[in-house]
């Protein structure tokens, strides 16, 4: 089964139906869970990544509460935000987990290790930065310049969030895109409501304020990705926590931004799974 063919499931955590979706179930000893970006749903993992990785490995997405087709009420903060996921990945019926957070998930991911260090085996940061790291603070306005001017082109925003401003970057921003567009009606998530994107964006600037972190909490096996030009997670913030996590590896892809892991999903898979098996 295809990702862009895989319907929602769900679980009850707190009283509330959690959606999911889940591939490759009993392909790997443990899932790799992965939290996706800002005011981005179910439908907004590129099918062609999440298959790749499915040939090798259990993969489970999951919407946080008041995302999607989730429903309770997304949580004013980050460090709130990961402790719902620890009670959904619980669940699911998973103590010990591989955990891949993209953008704010990766946010989230950070803070779930700080809580629950035990329940991650090995940890993927992806177009994402540390508490407190550069214009981490400053993702909300970004966010809206990005927005505006996709619709005053009237096309998708994540055009310019996530890839370069050029024309090489708007070839790449369509073959993902274009990929995330073939899912049909009928296998589709709820979008994002307005409510939960705006109580996201002021966890994101609330977490960007806090104190810097030293990022020693983290002992696991981590990845940190990035593309050479993130212009809304500074790539800058990747080289700090290669630097502040002991052992890690940091990949940097030429010629790309946020979206770097779709833009190269071929080539991210490849090292994940490697990094995964080791």
């Amino acid at each position: 089964m295809s990702y862009i063919t895989t319907k929602n499931q769900y679980v009850t955590v707190a009283g509330q139906q959690i959606a999911y979706r889940e591939l490759g179930k009993g392909k790997s000893a443990l899932p790799l869970v992965m939290l996706v970006h800002l005011a981005a749903t179910l439908d907004n993992w590129d099918p062609k990544l999440l298959d790749l990785l499915a040939e090798k490995q259990h993969v489970i997405v999951v919407d946080l509460p008041g995302v999607g087709a989730s429903q309770g009420k997304v949580a004013p903060t980050i460090p709130g935000m990961a402790e719902q996921a620890i009670e959904i990945f619980k669940a699911l019926g998973h103590e010990r987990i591989n955990l891949l957070g993209l953008s704010m998930g990766g946010m989230i991911a950070q803070e779930i290790v700080r809580i629950k260090g035990g329940m991650v085996n090995r940890l993927i940061l992806a177009g994402t930065g540390p508490r407190g790291g550069l214009e981490m603070d400053r993702v909300t306005g970004k966010t809206f310049r990005y927005m505006l001017k996709a619709g005053l082109e009237r096309i998708d925003p994540k055009r310019y969030i996530f890839y370069n401003h050029d024309e090489e970057g708007k070839i790449e921003a369509n073959k993902v895109l274009g990929r995330m567009g073939m899912r049909r009606a009928e296998h589709a998530d709820k979008d994002m409501n307005i409510p939960g994107f705006l109580t996201q964006l002021k966890a994101i600037k609330r977490w960007g304020k806090a104190a810097k972190d030293d990022m020693r909490y983290i002992t696991q096996p981590t990845l940190i990705v990035n593309g050479e030009k993130d212009m809304q997670v500074p790539t800058e913030n990747s080289y700090v926590m290669h630097e502040k996590i002991a052992g890690s590896k940091l990949i940097i892809y030429p010629k790309a931004g946020h979206g770097s892991i779709f833009q190269y999903a071929d080539d991210f898979s490849k090292e994940l799974l490697a990094f995964l098996e080791a």
